[in-house]
């Protein structure tokens, strides 16, 4: 994948917008509704949110300190790297359907007692993640390498760790618009 840096950056903005408006939204429902379950293994509205937190809570500060130490002068083309645009196509919702995967044990919320704390840290996440994509006009996202949740020493360009991150943003956002449009008088 090959794209102006530029555009790359405008695009994932856009895109983080709009994750965060959904989670802005999320603020007026009641929170019966938002720990609703269609069944026990399913997530609820906020155990996706949840799901989201835990991951950014490893890759903002990982992209904020890689961004901050790099001394590589930004560059008009991005070229995403071959792991990077694996997992960024995993997490890509293209269409309707959201293909199911298997959640890490420690990324995944199912069972948790939250409360609306949890969006509000959620809505705090994606005001960093504009910061950070502002920041990162300054640096190559190419040579900018960043660790990954699977492993510090699985490394990816910042610009394909922006890309899995806000779409997996995006991947739950519209998994927990889902559950929110299930019939209401399941909801007890």
């Amino acid at each position: 994948m090959k794209v102006n840096t530029e555009t790359l950056i405008s695009e994932l903005i856009e895109l983080t917008r709009q994750n965060l408006n959904k989670a802005e939204s999320f603020k007026e429902l009641e929170l019966n509704q938002l720990n609703h379950k269609e069944d026990p293994k399913s997530w609820s509205m906020l155990e996706c949110l949840e799901h989201l937190n835990l991951y950014g809570d490893f890759y903002l500060p990982e992209i904020e300190s890689r961004i901050n130490k790099s001394n590589h002068p930004p560059v008009e083309e991005f070229k995403g790297g071959m792991l990077g645009n694996y997992f960024a196509k995993m997490m890509k919702v293209e269409g309707d359907k959201i293909k199911k995967m298997q959640t890490p044990k420690d990324k995944n919320p199912n069972g948790s007692q939250l409360e609306k704390d949890c969006i509000a840290r959620f809505i705090e996440q994606q005001h960093k993640t504009l910061d950070l994509l502002d920041k990162a006009r300054m640096v190559n996202l190419m040579k900018t390498k960043t660790g990954t949740s699977l492993s510090n020493l699985v490394k990816m360009k910042l610009g394909d760790t922006f890309r899995f991150v806000i779409y997996h943003n995006e991947r739950h956002l519209i998994q927990a618009e889902n559950v929110q449009k299930r019939p209401k008088e399941k909801i007890v």
